[in-house]
């Protein structure tokens, strides 16, 4: 996965991007945001569940949360995961 290309993809789309990292057990329960969220996973493992559903993407599969949508990520893995996430900006909703 190139990291420039999908960051100039996103910021293309009118996303911000950024790259975060969790180590084996983590969770961030119960999150909202005022905005539409992408989330792709860069290595490791990953688990999102948000209206409903559980998803488990493989490296370089992009999922968009959609804007008030009380969402959970967790590490599911053995390892330290690294995702890639983006808000939709303001001026581009």
């Amino acid at each position: 996965m190139d990291y420039s290309q999908i960051k100039q993809n996103w910021e293309k789309r009118g996303f911000s991007f950024g790259v975060w990292s969790d180590p084996p057990g983590q969770i961030w329960a119960d999150y909202t945001h005022d905005t539409d969220e992408l989330v792709m996973l860069a290595e490791g493992e990953i688990e999102l569940s948000f209206g409903g559903q559980i998803l488990r993407p493989r490296v370089g599969e992009e999922i968009l949360i959609p804007a008030r949508e009380p969402h959970t990520v967790r590490n599911i893995g053995q390892t330290t995961n690294r995702w890639y996430y983006g808000y939709k900006h303001k001026s581009m909703r």
